[in-house]
């Protein structure tokens, strides 16, 4: 069975979206699979994002769709009810982290320090999110970690095209969240096939 940690190796890149029309999940879904990456971290920062989830689930079944910013068990009992594959959070929150746990449902918690990463791995996770990637000391700071703890990464926050491939050296660093080929103006203008050459561009530049 191919685990969740295969699916973002095989990515690469995760992009995070931020919906601001549920209409737009539709054609955002196509330009994302028919251009290379079948995959979306849609983030709860909008009132349609729950909605949004279904939609590409629905229409996208074999899409690997994740939630991102997410704050509350209540979300994540929404998130599961709209077809998840797995939970993205912001910050490392024990209470949020266990739910997860408890109903089997795969969370990828944000760490930037030490001591979170403990606190992680004392209650069974082996894979985070180093976030926010470049301010907390970008890939230095995700070095040091990586030489320390046993803990696989999705670096996200600040990653762009300019600075992706030193992420994905690190052999700790499973995938990374990304927003440049999702922004959010050309979303909200409809202009998908500038979203689509972005996100060839993207699929392009890390598997060569």
């Amino acid at each position: 069975m191919t685990t969740l940690n295969d699916q973002i190796a095989n990515l690469k890149v995760i992009p995070v979206i931020a919906l601001n029309k549920l209409e737009d999940a539709l054609p955002l879904g196509r330009a994302l699979v028919e251009n290379g990456m079948p995959c979306a971290e849609i983030t709860l920062r909008t009132e349609c994002a729950v909605d949004a989830i279904k939609v590409m689930r629905k229409e996208f079944p074999d899409m690997l769709i994740g939630a991102g910013t997410v704050l509350t068990n209540d979300q994540v009992d929404q998130c599961i009810e709209a077809g998840v594959d797995f939970i993205v959070s912001p910050g490392f929150n024990p209470r949020t982290v266990q739910y997860c746990l408890d109903k089997d449902m795969p969370i990828v918690p944000g760490v930037n320090n030490p001591s979170l990463v403990e606190q992680a791995m004392d209650m069974g996770l082996r894979t985070l999110k180093f976030f926010p990637a470049e301010p907390s000391g970008g890939v230095g700071m995700l070095k040091a970690l990586t030489a320390v703890y046993p803990v696989k990464f999705m670096p996200t926050g600040g990653v762009n095209l300019k600075n992706v491939d030193e992420y994905l050296s690190i052999p700790a660093v499973l995938g990374c969240g990304g927003t440049w080929m999702v922004p959010t103006n050309l979303i909200d203008e409809g202009k998908w096939d500038e979203v689509g050459a972005l996100v060839k561009a993207a699929v392009e530049h890390v598997n060569a």
